[in-house]
C-alpha cells in the first residue's frame, strides 16, 4: 500500500547549515498495516512523514501509494490518498462551525458540489453512528460549534474526518502529543479501533515508547535518517522498553537517546 524507495532529503544544500535528513531511506508497507514510528529529535521521522504526504519533495528516490508513483505529485493531488492528523488538535476542524458541519465537510471533500445545501437526516444519523466509535458523548452535541470543544475531543473529530472517506494511507503525526495522558489514552484507544474496523493502512509518528509497543502490528525506529530498528508480530508483541532502547542502542552505535524519548 506504501512503498518508500530510496528516498534522500537534504535542506539549506550547499550552506553551513546543510542538514542531510533522510539518507536512502526504504520502507514498505501491507495493506492494514498499523505502524508505529519512534526516534530522538532529529531523526527524520517527521521528514519522511512529509515526504510521503507531498509537503516536502524528495532530493532522489520514489514513493508509491497503492502502485501509483505519486514522487512528484504535490500535495493537494495527494490528498485523495490520504487522511492526516496533525499534532496541533486546532488544525484539523473549522471552529466557527458545527460538529456535523465538520464532518459533511470531510464527507464531500473531493466530491462534485450541487447546488443542495444543508445536512440530510440519512447523512445526519450516519454522523451520529461514527460519533458513537469516539465513545466521547459528541453524538449528542452535533450542533455544538467545534470551537467550545476540548484538545481531546478536536483530535478525536480530526481523527473521524481524517477517516471518514477511508484513505489509502493514514498519517498520524505525534497526534496525541499536545493532549493530557488521560485523553491521549483516549484518542489513541478510538484510533485503534478506527483504524482495526476499516483496515486502514497507518502511520503513526509517537514519542511515546509504550505507546509504540502497544498500539500496531509493526514498529520502526529511525536515527540519523535512517530505519534502524523493525520489529513486527510476535517480536514486537513481546518487546519491552528496556528492550527498545537496547535495540537502539545496538543498531545505531550509540547510547545517546535523547531526553524527550527517554521520559516518554
Amino acid at each position: 500500500m506504501l512503498k518508500i524507495q530510496n528516498i534522500y532529503k537534504t535542506f539549506n544544500a550547499g550552506t553551513v547549515n546543510e542538514k542531510r535528513a533522510l539518507k536512502g531511506m526504504s520502507l514498505s508497507f501491507e495493506p492494514g498495516d498499523f505502524v508505529t514510528v519512534i526516534g530522538g529529535n532529529g531523526a527524520g521521522k517527521s521528514t519522511m512523514l512529509n515526504c510521503v504526504s507531498g509537503a516536502y519533495t524528495v532530493d532522489e528516490g520514489h514513493i508509491l501509494i497503492d502502485g501509483v508513483d505519486v514522487t512528484r505529485l504535490p500535495e493537494y493531488k495527494r490528498a485523495k490518498y490520504i487522511g492526516r492528523v496533525f499534532q496541533d488538535p486546532m488544525m484539523g476542524t473549522a471552529a466557527t462551525m458545527q460538529i456535523e458541519e465538520n464532518l459533511a465537510l470531510a464527507a464531500r471533500r473531493g466530491k462534485p458540489r450541487t447546488l443542495r445545501s444543508g445536512i440530510t437526516k440519512a447523512e445526519r444519523e450516519y454522523y451520529k453512528e461514527q460519533l458513537k466509535i469516539l465513545d466521547l458523548g459528541l453524538e449528542e452535541r452535533m450542533t455544538a460549534k467545534v470551537g467550545l470543544l476540548s484538545g481531546g475531543q478536536r483530535q478525536a473529530l480530526t481523527l473521524l474526518m481524517a477517516t471518514l472517506q477511508q484513505p489509502k494511507l493514514l498519517l498520524l503525526d505525534e497526534h496525541t502529543a499536545a493532549l493530557d495522558p488521560k485523553t491521549a489514552a483516549k484518542v489513541l484507544e478510538a484510533t485503534q479501533r478506527i483504524v482495526e474496523q476499516s483496515n486502514l493502512t497507518t502511520l503513526m509518528i509517537t514519542h511515546n515508547m509504550r505507546d509504540a509497543i502497544t498500539y500496531g502490528n509493526r514498529l520502526i525506529m529511525m536515527y540519523d535518517g535512517r530505519v534502524v530498528v523493525d520489529v513486527s508480530g510476535e517480536q514486537k508483541k513481546k518487546l519491552t522498553v528496556e528492550q527498545l532502547l537496547a535495540l537502539f542502542s545496538e543498531a545505531s552505535g550509540s547510547d545517546e537517546a535523547d531526553d524527550k524519548l527517554l521520559l516518554s
